[in-house]
C-alpha cells in the first residue's frame, strides 16, 4: 500500500501540473485500473484533497500550492499529509453547523439549560436538546460534554452513537469517539446501557470510568484525576507520551499537530492552559529534548534537538 500511495501523490501532482496533457490523464486512468491497490490509495489522495478544501483560508494555499510550483516539494508535502494519519488530521476538524449547540475547534462553551441543568461543550462538541413532558435527553453528536443534573421529575439521560447513559443525580462526563464512548462519573451514579445490549446496563459510581460500544462495556476503571480540567480551561497530563498529549492540544487548535516518530514516545507530567498554546508549546522545547519546527503558520511539529 505504501508504494501504491506514493504512486498515487506522483500521479496526483502529475495531473495538477500547468503541463499535463490528456495523455497523462490516459496512462493515469490505465495506472488506476491495473490494481485495486491503485484505486484504493487514489482515494486517500482524493479524500485528502476534499478535507483540504474545509481548512480555514489560507491553509491549503501554504501546504500544497506553494509546493505544486516544484514537483518534488510537492510530493514530499502530499506525502507527508497522507502519512500524518490520524494525530495530524485530528488537529483540524470540521464542525457541521446542524445542532442546537456546538462549538468549534479551541471552542469551550456552558449552558444552563430550561430545567436549571448545566451543560459544557468542549472544542470541537455538537449536541442537540430534546426535552419533552415526560424525559430530559440530551443528544452528543461529537466532542465531549460535562453535565451536573438540575433536580426534577423526568429522568435525564445523554444518547451518545453508542448507546445512553441515565443519570441518577449526577455530574459526569461523556466524550464520543470513533465506535467507543467514554463516561466517567463525578458524583453520585449513572447508568450506562449499549444500544444493541441493552441487558448488560451497568452502574458507575462516582470516581468510575467505562468505555462501551454498542454491543458491550468495558471493565470500570478509576476516573482519571483532573479529567474534566477541560472545564476550567486547563490539560492535566499525567506521564503521558508526547504523542498522546499532542492528539489532545489538536482538539483546540487549528491546523497540523504533529511529532516525528522518534520523540512520540517520550513522556511528561504536566498542566497546559488551553488557550495559551503557544505558551504549551514553549513548555515542550523547556522540558523535553525537542524543538518545534514551524512548516506553515497551520502546521506544527515537534522534532528531537539536536546539539
Amino acid at each position: 500500500m505504501t508504494q501504491a500511495l506514493a504512486q498515487a501523490v506522483e500521479w496526483y501532482v502529475r495531473l495538477h501540473d500547468s503541463g499535463a496533457t490528456p495523455a497523462t490523464r490516459a496512462q493515469w486512468q490505465a495506472w488506476l485500473d491495473a490494481d485495486p491497490l491503485h484505486a484504493k490509495a487514489w482515494a486517500r489522495v482524493e479524500n485528502l484533497q476534499q478535507r483540504m478544501s474545509l481548512a480555514p483560508p489560507g491553509f491549503a494555499v501554504a501546504t500544497l500550492e506553494e509546493a505544486r510550483q516544484h514537483r518534488r516539494a510537492a510530493v514530499k508535502t502530499i506525502g507527508l499529509l497522507l502519512g500524518v494519519g490520524v494525530l495530524g488530521w485530528g488537529g483540524y476538524r470540521v464542525s457541521v453547523p446542524d445542532a442546537d449547540y456546538r462549538t468549534s475547534v479551541g471552542q469551550r462553551k456552558q449552558i444552563t439549560l430550561s430545567d436549571g441543568s448545566l451543560l459544557m461543550l468542549d472544542a470541537d462538541t455538537r449536541v442537540d436538546v430534546r426535552f419533552s413532558t415526560q424525559q430530559r435527553l440530551i443528544i452528543l453528536r461529537q466532542g465531549t460534554i460535562l453535565v451536573e443534573t438540575a433536580k426534577d421529575s423526568r429522568a435525564l439521560s445523554v444518547q451518545s452513537a453508542e448507546g445512553q447513559i441515565k443519570a441518577l443525580g449526577t455530574r459526569f462526563t461523556v466524550r464520543q469517539g470513533d465506535g467507543i464512548t467514554r463516561v466517567a462519573v463525578e458524583a453520585h451514579a449513572v447508568e450506562v446501557c449499549p444500544r444493541s445490549a441493552p441487558g448488560q446496563a451497568l452502574r458507575v459510581a462516582a470516581g468510575q470510568a467505562v468505555s462501551f460500544s454498542a454491543v458491550g462495556t468495558g471493565p470500570l476503571q478509576p476516573a482519571a484525576e483532573q479529567g474534566s480540567a477541560w472545564t476550567r480551561g486547563m490539560l492535566v497530563a499525567l506521564d503521558w507520551r508526547l504523542d498522546e498529549l499532542l492528539v489532545e492540544l489538536s482538539r483546540y487548535r487549528h491546523g497540523f499537530l504533529t511529532c516525528s516518530s522518534d520523540v512520540a514516545g517520550l513522556r511528561l507530567t504536566g498542566t497546559f492552559l488551553l488557550d495559551d498554546l503557544e505558551g504549551a508549546l514553549a513548555n515542550l522545547q523547556d522540558s523535553l529534548p525537542v524543538r518545534v519546527r514551524r512548516l506553515t503558520r497551520y502546521w506544527v511539529r515537534i522534532e528531537r534537538r539536536t546539539a
